[in-house]
């Protein structure tokens, strides 16, 4: 009996071990309340926990938005929480174990919520969407969760993510079908755009930033499909005409003119950076050959000099030795020669006997 009850708890484990985001042993925190203060800040911004909310990834900037539709019926950003850990690069998630945080538009049901995960809480993306089983990639369990730990999800902290959790469950609770959660792999700027003119991934993020466009004219999620590699918004079928108004889309386009001529002047902006940065460049290796130069030049006269020197000293001593010896007679090693006595030089007297 103690044996089975061991093998079972065993095989459980293994199973939480598998599923990795998506299960977890411990108690149900699903149900943890949400603060007074978030409740407060809603009603300020004349919002409340039932209302539909929409949730906004910026991968680069490692920041989660929630919004919340109002009483006048905008959406406005309720909350910015910073993301504890993501993993892979800027770009999509193309297959599964590739440990790549996808990007792109998914619809969040209530049946994707994990109140068990055993990193704490758990909201699923629902990965692979529509668009992203067009083009043929795989992947599973890719989460907003807690514990602030990333294999292909979208991590925070453990408070962060009772709130988050939170707020998705009343908005449910609201009568809600669900909510829209928007990944980018960052704000979709002019500014950001410039950077990665480059990237392969330039036709996906762009078809990405129409719908950021319609959400940040509208103040409200749009509605998505799939048309051949594309997503399409607000059509009345997936490759249909577009259901906006004419004002809405004149207004669209006239934010996409402005969006294209400031792009073209942040790409003039940081090829005039690159240049001037190449040419201070050139300079610095040019100034340090210059100056290596001249250290080699100062070298090469100071061991000239150095040599001349040397060469001096030795002639100078060689000279003086001479010199020298010739004066005190230094240069013969034999004896002296005997005086020779001049003829007409005076005879000594006789030395007296007491001296002899």
């Amino acid at each position: 009996m103690i044996e089975s009850a061991v093998k079972a708890i065993i095989a459980l484990a293994m199973v939480g071990a598998v599923l990795g985001c998506t299960t977890g042993l411990d108690g149900d925190r699903g149900n943890i309340p949400l603060a007074p203060s978030a409740v407060a800040e809603l009603a300020r911004m004349d919002s409340s926990p039932g209302a539909p909310m929409m949730v906004r990834i910026y991968k680069r900037e490692s920041e989660l938005e929630v919004w919340k539709k109002t009483a006048g019926g905008s959406y406005e950003v309720f909350k910015t929480y910073a993301i504890c850990a993501w993993s892979g690069d800027l770009g999509p998630k193309y297959s599964e174990g590739d440990r790549q945080t996808p990007e792109g538009f998914y619809t969040v049901t209530p049946g994707l919520l994990n109140p068990r995960s055993q990193y704490h809480l758990a909201i699923n993306l629902g990965f692979p969407n529509q668009f992203d089983r067009s083009l043929g990639r795989t992947g599973s369990n890719i989460m907003i969760h807690g514990d602030c730990s990333s294999r292909g999800c979208y991590a925070m902290t453990d408070e962060q993510i009772e709130e988050i959790y939170a707020l998705a469950r009343e908005t449910f609770a609201g009568g809600n079908r669900s909510f829209q959660a928007q990944v980018y792999p960052f704000r979709m700027t002019p500014e950001n755009f410039a950077e990665i003119q480059d990237s392969e991934n330039l036709p996906f993020w762009n078809n990405l930033k129409l719908g950021y466009d319609i959400t940040e004219m509208t103040g409200e999620p749009p509605e998505w499909d799939v048309c051949g590699p594309e997503y399409t918004f607000n059509a009345d079928t997936a490759c249909g005409p577009s259901t906006m108004s004419a004002g809405t889309r004149t207004r669209l386009a006239s934010l996409q003119t402005a969006d294209s001529a400031a792009l073209q002047t942040a790409i003039a902006s940081r090829a005039e950076a690159r240049r001037k940065a190449e040419e201070e460049e050139a300079r610095r290796i040019a100034d340090a050959a210059a100056a290596e130069e001249r250290r080699l030049a100062l070298a090469a006269a100071t061991e000239q000099r150095r040599e001349a020197i040397s060469e001096l000293a030795g002639s100078v001593a060689g000279s003086v030795g001479g010199f020298f010896g010739g004066l005190f007679g230094g240069g013969g090693g034999g004896e002296q020669a005997a005086p020779v006595q001049e003829s007409n030089a005076p005879v000594p007297p006789p030395r007296p006997a007491r001296y002899s």
